[in-house]
């Protein structure tokens, strides 16, 4: 997969990492305004207690 988006993405080397940085930039930053807040009420982190 990684290959495949490596020969997908226009120019030479120093464009293509720069595509690449600025995909993995997108990807995390969907994860932490997107997924992550959607899933946080999902998750039993805030279910402590100690007896």
């Amino acid at each position: 997969m990684y290959a495949w988006i490596w020969r997908v993405l226009p120019g030479n080397v120093a464009v293509k990492a720069a595509l690449a940085a600025v995909l993995i930039a997108g990807v995390v930053a969907l994860l932490f305004f997107v997924v992550f807040p959607w899933a946080e009420p999902l998750l039993p982190f805030n279910d402590v207690s100690v007896q």
